[in-house]
């Protein structure tokens, strides 16, 4: 099959900037905020991580698609992207592991995605410009008409994802006679987290983002995790509750992006939207607590405010990221808490921070002997 003539798309921003590439042959539109991500690898799992939900994803990669896509190899059920934006779209896969193409991945989804872009002046704008709404669209849709729709996209700055990409029913995932019991909180899980935790000898029962205490109590579990998700972590009260009765009863709890800025939120610290975010599976962070240094996966676009964590007694910042110094990890000094503001999980990414999983179950085993 041949793409020579594919249809001419453009990648609107709010700012009112416009970039010229072609559609890979879906047609139709797609808004979000537009953001990139800096992997070099690992595309489905980015596109099928929960936390992109409303997002217009950039690849940097030059190159997307060239390995197709595995059906085992989601983050969740499908992908969360809004649309894709990338350089070089590859029509042909040349991996045997492959269970379809990339494109067709595209169009069993009836997702946008457009190429030919140039990706690395965009990354530059978008680093300079800060993240914005964009709308992609590949099927003639005039101008005036996508200024008009593209005003119409809400901020994410106040928006409300996570009931987006919730389960809506609680379900279970490990062995139910494992030696562990965990209560999740759904905030936009990734699947990696829960094979993490139940390789750890953990049965996981995962709960909605709107899920009370008392539901997860019920549970009788050992522990809680909070997980990642998209949107604006203030409007989150539920969680926000939800945090503060797990902590009001010193029961060990992880948190993980969304689910440490619930944390912090549920204590009084405030959060705040990032110019760019952080998005890639190389972001050095440095451990405070041994001084080592790890290579971690990150994908957000809202963070806690270090001074307001620094100034509170009840907190002892953990980890910090290198390159700007923000707020990487956390923990309560009279609770048994902890959380990170990256993905120890990975998926796609480096395995550094797998230690801490281990270190929520000897938090566990801590709270066992102290009861």
């Amino acid at each position: 099959m041949k793409y020579s003539n594919r249809d001419k798309a453009i990648l609107l921003l709010a700012d009112g900037t416009i970039f010229y590439g072609k559609s890979i042959g879906i047609a139709g539109t797609a808004f979000g905020e537009v953001c990139f991500n800096t992997g070099m690898t690992g595309y489905q799992e980015i596109f099928t991580d929960p936390s992109y939900f409303g997002q217009i994803m950039v690849t940097s990669n030059p190159h997307i698609g060239n390995y197709g896509t595995n059906e085992e190899e989601g983050e969740s059920d499908k992908m969360m992207i809004s649309g894709l934006v990338c350089k070089n779209f590859s029509f042909n896969h040349s991996r045997t592991r492959a269970t379809d193409g990339l494109k067709e991945y595209f169009e069993n989804q009836n997702l946008v995605a457009i190429s030919d872009v140039d990706t690395r002046a965009l990354v530059s704008y978008i680093r300079d410009n800060g993240a914005m709404n964009a709308i992609i669209s590949t099927d003639g849709t005039p101008i005036e008409e996508l200024h008009k729709q593209l005003a119409e996209v809400p901020d994410m700055k106040g928006l409300e994802l996570s009931s987006k990409v919730s389960t809506t029913t609680p379900y279970f995932v490990g062995n139910p006679d494992a030696k562990y019991k965990i209560a999740a909180l759904d905030l936009g899980i990734k699947k990696n987290i829960l094979r993490n935790l139940a390789k750890r000898d953990c049965y996981i029962k995962v709960y909605p983002y709107n899920a009370s205490y008392e539901d997860m109590r019920a549970f009788n579990p050992d522990g809680y995790f909070l997980s990642n998700g998209p949107g604006d972590p203030a409007p989150l009260t539920v969680a926000q509750e939800t945090a503060k009765q797990i902590l009001e009863n010193n029961e060990p709890v992880f948190g993980i992006c969304l689910g440490h800025q619930v944390l912090a939120l549920a204590n009084g610290i405030s959060t705040y939207k990032m110019f760019n975010g952080h998005r890639g599976i190389n972001h050095p962070v440095r451990n405070m607590l041994t001084g080592e240094g790890e290579i971690t996966s990150q994908n957000h676009g809202f963070a806690v405010v270090r001074e307001e964590l620094e100034n509170n007694p009840d907190f002892e910042i953990t980890h910090e990221h290198v390159n700007d110094g923000t707020v990487a990890g956390m923990r309560m000094r009279n609770k048994n808490c902890f959380s990170v503001q990256y993905h120890p999980e990975a998926g796609p990414g480096p395995n550094d921070a797998t230690y801490l999983f281990d270190t929520f179950i000897a938090n566990i085993e801590k709270a066992k002997q102290e009861a």
